[in-house]
């Protein structure tokens, strides 16, 4: 079992950087970028955006390539846009429709990223190539600070 990663000083660095900041994508950049280097198992993480209805392109991210698009029908991705609920993956190879974007990914946690008005914008998808490596920790730290810059 993972220890606990202590979010404090990422979460306030990132606020601080993106205080007055407006721009979606500007924003996703950030938070991919310190989320990414700031933990070590984080393998990959990024934003796919709601493009068209029921479809994720991808966003801003850190990592190796990904998939380009993403139906709400499909993968771990796909099933946090469609449910609007978090996915927490501890075994991407048990998770039915799993899309292997990259061969190395063995866990994965997907949260929905919602607006001012609740709108389903993208998807924060964080991967890590060891397996059973998120927890709801990492959910519960992760929540307020998506709330904090993408809906306020």
């Amino acid at each position: 079992m993972t220890q606990p990663r202590n979010y404090h000083d990422v979460s306030q660095r990132i606020l601080a950087i993106c205080e007055g900041e407006d721009d979606v994508i500007t924003l996703m950049a950030t938070m991919a970028c310190e989320l990414y280097h700031e933990f070590d198992g984080f393998d990959w993480v990024g934003f796919y955006r709601v493009t068209a209805p029921e479809m994720l392109k991808i966003g801003p991210y850190q990592g190796g390539h990904g998939c380009l698009s993403i139906p709400f029908s499909r993968g771990v991705c796909g099933a946090a846009a469609r449910t609007k609920e978090t996915q927490l993956v501890a075994d991407v190879n048990a998770f039915d429709g799993h899309i292997a974007c990259s061969s190395s990914t063995l866990s994965e946690l997907v949260m929905p990223v919602f607006d001012k008005d609740d709108r389903l914008i993208a998807v924060l998808d964080i991967d890590s190539d060891k397996a059973d490596f998120f927890t709801q920790s990492d959910v519960d730290a992760l929540t307020p600070l998506l709330t904090n810059i993408f809906a306020r």
